[in-house]
């Protein structure tokens, strides 16, 4: 499968999970096309001052990885600031938030996994 960016998904999100702002997210590959895998897998884009609120996953897993900006982390209550290059991973029964304290657009890829029984 090969998908150009002028057919992703583009879906924008105001105060996600009760944070600041709003968020944007151009989705690479849709959930049903993932073989159960996951839930999201895309490219968010925050403006400065924006934040996705502290949240858990049960069952799944996240992972940040940053490609521009700065961004705060709190990563199941301990805090960090990341850069390009950097990644976070929420793993199951954990909890994280991520805010943009740059000075321009926060950009990261952030992928939803599902947690399987086998590969523990």
């Amino acid at each position: 499968m090969i998908r150009r960016e002028s057919e992703m998904t583009q879906k924008h999100y105001e105060h996600m999970r009760d944070g600041k702002l709003s968020v944007d997210a151009r989705v690479f590959l849709e959930a049903s096309e993932s073989y159960g895998a996951g839930s999201f897998f895309g490219c968010a884009t925050m403006p400065p001052g924006a934040s996705i609120g502290y949240h858990r996953h049960d069952g799944e897993f996240e992972i940040y990885y940053i490609l521009r900006g700065r961004a705060k982390v709190v990563d199941n209550g301990q805090e960090a600031v990341l850069g390009p290059g950097d990644i976070m991973q929420c793993r199951d029964g954990d909890s994280h938030s991520i805010e943009n304290i740059g000075e321009l657009p926060l950009v990261f890829l952030a992928m939803v996994l599902r947690c399987h029984p086998a590969a523990e």
